[in-house]
C-alpha cells in the first residue's frame, strides 16, 4: 500500500509540473488578455483584431487542456493497470522462480542444511557408515522383491509408519488394478551418504542410491466369467531396456539412540508380550507367530522417504 502511495504521489506532483508548463501558454500579460502565442488579424480596425485574436486564444486554450485532460487519462489507467494488474503477475513470477528451482532440484538437502556425516559420529561413536551403506543397499533389493509379491510386510520393521502406509496404498491399487510389477537385473551402484539434520526429536541421514534394474508391469486379469483365463500383458515398461536410477533417500531414528552392535548393522530386538517371542522391529510389527501387533519407539534406523532423482533409459 505504501508503494501505492507514493507512486500517487509522482503522479500528482508531475501533474502539478504540467500545469505550472501549460499556464505560461494560456495565461497572457496585456490588459484584457489579447496577447497570444501565434498573430492574428492583419488589417482592420483595433476592435476587430482585437476580436479575432480571443477567439484564436480560445481554441489554443482548448486544445491545451484537451491534451491535458488525456495525459492525465492515460497516467490514472496506467497507474491503475500497473498497481492492480501488471505489478502482482511480476510479484507472483519472482516468488514462484525460486520455488520453482527448488522443486525441480527435489532434493531433501535443498529443503534442510545438511551437516556433514564426519560430524554424527561425534553423536554416536558406535556409529558405522560402511555397515549402514550395506544395510541400505540390501534392503532396496528387499523392496524391489517385496514390491514385485505385492506384500511388504516382512519389511515392516525397516520403515516408518508414514512412508509404510503410503506404500501399503500404492500395493492395494495395484491388487485391485490387477497389475503386478515386475523387476529384474537389479543391481546397487552406489550408495552415498550426504549429510545428517535433526528435526522433530529425530536423526535424520540423507542417502543417494545408484542402481540399475529392468522394471516393467504386467496385467494379470485372472479368471474371466465363464471361467477362461486371459493372458497376462506388459502393460508398461520394457522386459529388454535398462533403467539406470539415482534415488535420495531419507532415514530417521529417535535422537540420541545409540548404535550398539559394533557392526553397526542391530536393530532394536524386543519380545512379543503375548506370546514371548523375539522380535526385530522399529516402531509397528506383527508377530510372525501369534500375529499380534507390537509397537515400540523408533529406535534404529528406518526409512522415511523416497524421492527419484534420475532415470536414464539403455
Amino acid at each position: 500500500m505504501k508503494r501505492e502511495l507514493k507512486r500517487l504521489i509522482v503522479i500528482i506532483t508531475f501533474l502539478l509540473a504540467f500545469s505550472v508548463v501549460v499556464e505560461p501558454v494560456r495565461t497572457r500579460a496585456d490588459f484584457g488578455n489579447f496577447a497570444g502565442n501565434s498573430d492574428y488579424g492583419g488589417g482592420g480596425s483595433s476592435g476587430g483584431g482585437g476580436g479575432d485574436g480571443f477567439i484564436g486564444d480560445l481554441e489554443f486554450e482548448v486544445i491545451a487542456w484537451a491534451i491535458a485532460i488525456i495525459f492525465v487519462v492515460i497516467m490514472v489507467v496506467w497507474f491503475i493497470l500497473y498497481t492492480f494488474i501488471i505489478e502482482p503477475v511480476i510479484n507472483r513470477f519472482r516468488k514462484k522462480k525460486p520455488e520453482e528451482e527448488k522443486r525441480s532440484k527435489g532434493s531433501v538437502e535443498d529443503e534442510e542444511p545438511l551437516r556433514p556425516i564426519s560430524e554424527y559420529k561425534t553423536l554416536d561413536p558406535g556409529f558405522k557408515e560402511a555397515a549402514l551403506r550395506e544395510r541400505l543397499s540390501n534392503l532396496y533389493l528387499q523392496l524391489q522383491d517385496a514390491w514385485h509379491e505385492r506384500n511388504l510386510e516382512s519389511l515392516r520393521p525397516y520403515l516408518t509408519d508414514g512412508f509404510y502406509n503410503q506404500s501399503e496404498r500404492q500395493l492395494a491399487e495395484k491388487w485391485r488394478s490387477h497389475i503386478i510389477p515386475c523387476t529384474e537385473r537389479i543391481a546397487v551402484l552406489e550408495v552415498k551418504l550426504k549429510g545428517f539434520y535433526q528435526e522433530g526429536g529425530l536423526d535424520h541421514i540423507v542417502v543417494r542410491l545408484k542402481t540399475r534394474l529392468i522394471d516393467y508391469e504386467i496385467f494379470d486379469p485372472g479368471e474371466s466369467g465363464d471361467g477362461n483365463k486371459a493372458e497376462p500383458r506388459v502393460i508398461s515398461g520394457s522386459r529388454t531396456q535398462e533403467k539406470f536410477m539415482e534415488y535420495e533417500w531419507d532415514i530417521c531414528r529417535k535422537t540420541g539412540v545409540q548404535t550398539e552392535d559394533p557392526g553397526g548393522n542391530a536393530f532394536k530386538t524386543v519380545a512379543c508380550p503375548k506370546c514371548g517371542a523375539p522380535l526385530n522391529i522399529n516402531q509397528t510389527a506383527k508377530c510372525p507367530y501369534c500375529s499380534s501387533v507390537v509397537t515400540v519407539d523408533n529406535e534404529d534406523w528406518a526409512l522415511n522417504n523416497i524421492k527419484g532423482v534420475s532415470q536414464q533409459t539403455r
